[in-house]
């Protein structure tokens, strides 16, 4: 069987489209909430959905998300709930294709065998660990490659073009690139660079290249997805389940449907490159 990620940017390349994927905290503000998002999100046209996992730690986040993973901490969401939660996803029917992004630490405590089982048998595509660096990924990559599931990287614009050749080599789904330095979080201004960053990413890989962190509008997703061939969101998303606890479902399916239809209007440039 073939990935659901795989089989996603296939989709895309064929229609030459861009794919939008939605970044929201799993169980925020609670499990059967985030059931309904992703029905929501994959309904409005998401192509990829992430969940972020909450840790005590998320030192990749900005103060929007890690406000998010402290009301999921709260409501005693852990790692393994959010694979029931996907199993509950799946058993009702969506098919859109799931990330997971989790720190090491969780993953190494769930055990990696097990966790890659559990998460292959709830129907997970992929996960990204933004703390475990590339040299000591193997044996995370090793389990999730037995099953099926993808060890997504992440690239930053500091990485080095033999580091990136290092990443590439283990990379599966999509390149996930990081367009500015630091944390998560809404910027009016994403890094005027970011072409050149793609394009070094491309020299390296033929896998698809996602571009998130700073993305908050939808006419900043038209113009990046000039450069990439999936566009993610996250605290612009998470910001609005925070503000519209009662009606967040409605409103961020409105917000996908914004962002998609502005990615929609971006022609097709790269996807001849993979």
């Amino acid at each position: 069987m073939t990935n659901r990620i795989d089989e996603r940017f296939n989709k895309l390349k064929s229609e030459g489209k861009k794919g939008f994927i939605p970044f929201i905290t799993a169980g925020d503000p609670d499990l059967n909430a985030t059931v309904e998002l992703v029905n929501a999100m994959a309904n409005a046209g998401a192509d990829i959905i992430e969940l972020g996992v909450p840790y005590s730690e998320p030192v990749a986040d900005g103060p929007v998300i890690q406000a998010a993973t402290q009301r999921a901490l709260e409501k005693g969401v852990t790692l393994r709930k959010i694979i029931n939660t996907v199993k509950q996803i799946r058993e009702n029917g969506t098919s859109v294709p799931i990330v997971l992004m989790s720190y090491y630490n969780p993953i190494l405590q769930y055990g990696l065998e097990k966790f890659a089982q559990d998460a292959k048998d709830a129907g997970v595509d992929g996960i990204i660990v933004p703390d475990l660096p590339i040299e000591e990924s193997k044996p995370l990559f090793d389990e999730l490659k037995l099953k099926d599931i993808h060890l997504i990287p992440l690239v930053a614009p500091t990485t080095t073009d033999a580091r990136l050749r290092k990443i590439a080599a283990r990379a599966g789904g999509f390149i996930y690139c990081v367009s500015v330095t630091g944390v998560t979080g809404e910027r009016e201004k994403i890094d005027e660079e970011l072409s050149e960053l793609t394009a070094r990413i491309r020299s390296a890989s033929k896998l698809p290249v996602a571009v998130g962190f700073g993305v908050s509008k939808p006419e900043q997703a038209f113009h990046i997805a000039k450069h990439c061939d999936a566009v993610i969101v996250g605290s612009a998303i998470v910001k609005i389940i925070e503000q519209n606890p009662e009606t967040a479902v409605g409103k961020v399916a409105e917000a996908v449907k914004a962002f998609k239809t502005a990615i929609g209007k971006t022609c097709n440039c790269f996807f001849e490159n993979y």
